[in-house]
């Protein structure tokens, strides 16, 4: 049978990128160090220490997850080997059906774990703040910032990720103008920091009474969440705090008292705040965590392209510096500018389907992208 020759042919092609993938995964040392972990955790001492305990478990799940996520892929390859030969046995075209499908299925799940071993970065495994601010055009652009914050949203919960309000700024008619957002969970910002910069919509407008096409801009800027306390001196003099009631319309954004928390860092003009914590202590708290993060990733940089790309307030917002466009009208395509990545569904990106640019940037940077 044609389609059966040409399915083990393909199959086989893949034996050893994946012994390859479960070496880099290093799924041996990670066997061992599960045992070991397993082995601490009988030990009767071993929550005195909570936030040692903690932080030995989340490692342990994870670990766990490596050596499942790739057992399972060996596993559905020994399947798919089954189902070629049930097929050349029985002669069952149904069975060669099945079989091409559980391969493309196989294909999918080994991708996955490939860009997974691309997150190798300091940060990559950390929680990720994001940061969305509408660009000039008014209610649109503030629109466009709304749509965003959905589609951001949507795609952690697909990822079963939990995303945590920081601080939020209504527009004045419809949308937002600004939110800050935090996304917890395993290596968030890993997948998330190829999402910073300049987002374009091309549509035709709902606010727009001529029905003209309009195009508007949003920046994102994405940031981890160092929970550590990273060395940065922060001198007190450089720091102009302001204390601030929420500008929300209500509802969940409603704050009666003035807790919320603006810090500026006056040398580097970088602007963090929070209000969305139930104190002012709390609000503070965040800000400085946050700005700590900030001017630690620009101390990092060696080099004043980087810095400026680390601090996304300092990219204009508007044309030219877009890393991806969005048009709606007069046809439908999303199209990222640095991969070339692009797709004509619209509709399912803007509902968070959005690992097509994720995935296409972390292979990009592997090979040596360079952003513009």
């Amino acid at each position: 049978m044609v389609e059966l020759d040409q399915l083990k042919q393909e199959l086989a092609s893949y034996r050893d990128p994946l012994q390859e993938l479960r070496d880099s995964l290093d799924i041996s040392n990670k066997e061992k160090r599960i045992e070991e972990l397993e082995r601490e955790m009988e030990a009767p001492d071993f929550w005195n220490d909570a936030a040692l305990a903690q932080e030995k478990t989340k490692r342990l799940k994870s670990l766990k997850d490596d050596v499942a996520t790739c057992g399972a892929l060996f596993s559905q390859y020994d399947d798919i080997e089954t189902l070629i030969e049930m097929g050349y046995e029985e002669e069952d075209e149904e069975l060669a059906a099945e079989a091409r499908a559980e391969f493309e299925d196989f294909l999918g799940k080994l991708d996955a774990i490939r860009i997974k071993t691309l997150l190798s970065g300091e940060y990559d495994k950390c929680n990720a703040i994001l940061k969305l601010n509408a660009g000039a055009g008014g209610t649109e652009s503030c629109d466009w910032a709304s749509m965003l914050y959905r589609m951001y949203t949507r795609w952690a919960e697909k990822k079963g990720f939990t995303v945590e309000e920081l601080d939020f700024l209504d527009g004045d008619e419809a949308g937002i103008k600004s939110v800050t957002f935090q996304v917890n969970g395993e290596n968030a910002y890993g997948y998330l920091k190829s999402e910073k910069g300049v987002h374009r919509l091309v549509r035709i407008s709902p606010f727009n009474a001529q029905g003209k096409r309009q195009t508007s801009f949003v920046s994102l800027d994405v940031m981890p969440d160092i929970e550590e306390d990273v060395d940065v001196e922060i001198k007190e003099e450089d720091l102009r705090i302001d204390t601030y009631r929420s500008s929300g319309a209500g509802g969940q954004h409603i704050n009666k008292t003035s807790s919320a928390i603006r810090i500026t860092h006056q040398p580097t003009g970088i602007v963090v705040q929070c209000q969305n914590e139930r104190s002012q202590h709390q609000n503070k708290e965040k800000a400085m965590q946050m700005l700590k993060a900030k001017l630690f990733l620009l101390k990092q940089e060696a080099n004043a392209e980087k810095l400026s790309d680390i601090r996304g307030e300092v990219t204009e917002i508007g044309w030219g510096n877009q890393i991806r466009s969005y048009v709606m009208q007069p046809y439908t395509m999303v199209k990222d500018t640095r991969t070339g990545a692009e797709t004509g569904n619209v509709d399912a990106v803007m509902d968070g389907d959005i690992d097509l640019f994720i995935n296409a940037y972390l292979k990009w940077k592997s090979v040596g992208g360079q952003e513009a």
